[in-house]
């Protein structure tokens, strides 16, 4: 059984988790990794995905994150997140709907920079939708 070590999720809104925990599955920008106690130091980015925590006591718990960093060191795991929700929040209808608004305010973009901020919003919205495995 593996050892537990210091583990801290935090979002510009919340600390939402800080505990000691076994094992951290994270969705690196270069593939996923999983962190133990001792692991080897470094930083990486995050892509959108889902984070899973296996906690020193109880079940796994699973977050959706859309970016960020994961600071491995001596004291354990932190990830910045810019945004992180526990994944049994997330509710595929209204994501559905949300897409289909993106979705219409991409078509109806009239200028670059509306196109961007919408084709940027559905892009987040298909990884919510992905992450909840629809």
């Amino acid at each position: 059984m593996a050892d537990p070590f210091p583990f801290e999720l935090v979002s510009p809104e919340r600390l939402l988790l800080s505990e000691q925990v076994l094992s951290v599955v994270v969705p690196g920008s270069e593939g996923e990794f999983e962190v133990l106690k001792n692991h080897a130091p470094f930083m990486a980015t995050i892509k959108p995905g889902v984070v899973t925590v296996t906690p020193a006591s109880g079940a796994a718990q699973r977050f959706f994150v859309r970016g960020g960093f994961a600071d491995i060191n001596a004291n354990g795991l932190t990830i910045l997140a810019e945004q992180a929700i526990p994944v049994e929040s997330l509710n595929a209808e209204r994501i559905a709907a949300e897409i289909r608004d993106a979705e219409e305010d991409l078509a109806d973009a009239t200028d670059d920079v509306t196109r961007t901020a919408a084709a940027t919003k559905l892009a987040q919205l298909n990884d919510v939708k992905t992450a909840l495995g629809h």
